[in-house]
């Protein structure tokens, strides 16, 4: 077999030796693109980390002081649950403080008409719901005690309780209804209460506003969309 001309196979090794210079040059251009990156990389984490005190290596963990939260006084709000809920009344009679409307409102002496009105209308974001369907007379009464002393240790202020329209009892009266009206009554938070709008419940639910802390603040009960206004508890209207 004749051998290759002399010319072709220098031709063949110039070509290799091309080719081995481009991409000796394309991967140099990458290791300088990536030692730039790694460069800008490290300065900017240097530029955002000035002033900062390096971690000891023996912990690897930052030590944070912060102060302690203030305590939170809940065994006394449990008592005042308790005696809440003893205290709450079947007999007390608060229908005459309620008043005669037919939606059976209240507030109490101090508070302006306002608040029952914006109470009717859902001015308030609703920040804590109980439902007393299926209880008896007397799990009722726990439960809203328990519920409203929750509520103050919390700071909501707006509250609904669904106490149903009484379809399910004998001889279809709504007795929880009543019921719920005489223990908020006498609870002396309760600032104020109305029946809810339709799609809150309606005749079967109550919304009830509470008084806030003079303690911790408590958060504002605001309205649905609204921010929080400056002085939260209702005024009466001149």
């Amino acid at each position: 077999m004749p051998g290759r001309d002399p010319r072709e196979v220098l031709k063949d090794i110039r070509a290799a030796l091309a080719e081995a210079r481009r991409q000796a040059e394309a991967e140099a251009r990458r290791q300088r693109a990536e030692e730039t990156a790694r460069r800008a990389d490290a300065d900017l984490f240097r530029a955002a980390v000035v002033g900062a005190a390096r971690l000891d290596p023996g912990t690897a963990r930052a030590r944070l002081h912060r102060p302690a939260p203030p305590p939170l006084p809940l065994q006394r709000a449990r008592d005042e649950q308790q005696a809440l809920a003893a205290s709450l009344s079947d007999g007390i009679d608060g229908d005459a403080l309620i008043d005669s409307d037919a939606e059976l409102s209240f507030a109490r002496p101090g508070v302006g008409d306002q608040a029952v009105r914006r109470l009717r209308r859902g001015d308030w974001a609703v920040q804590g719901h109980l439902d007393l369907h299926g209880m008896t007379r007397d799990q009722a009464r726990q439960a809203v005690a328990d519920f409203l002393g929750a509520a103050r240790i919390s700071g909501q202020r707006c509250l609904r309780i669904v106490h149903g329209k009484g379809l399910g009892s004998v001889n279809r009266e709504p007795v929880l209804k009543a019921l719920v009206r005489r223990w908020l009554v006498q609870d002396i938070d309760v600032l104020a209460f109305a029946q809810a709008r339709g799609s809150d419940g309606g005749a079967g639910a109550v919304l009830v506003l509470l008084r806030g802390s003079g303690g911790a603040p408590r958060r504002a009960c605001a309205p649905a969309g609204l921010s929080t206004p400056r002085n939260p508890t209702p005024r009466r209207s001149r």
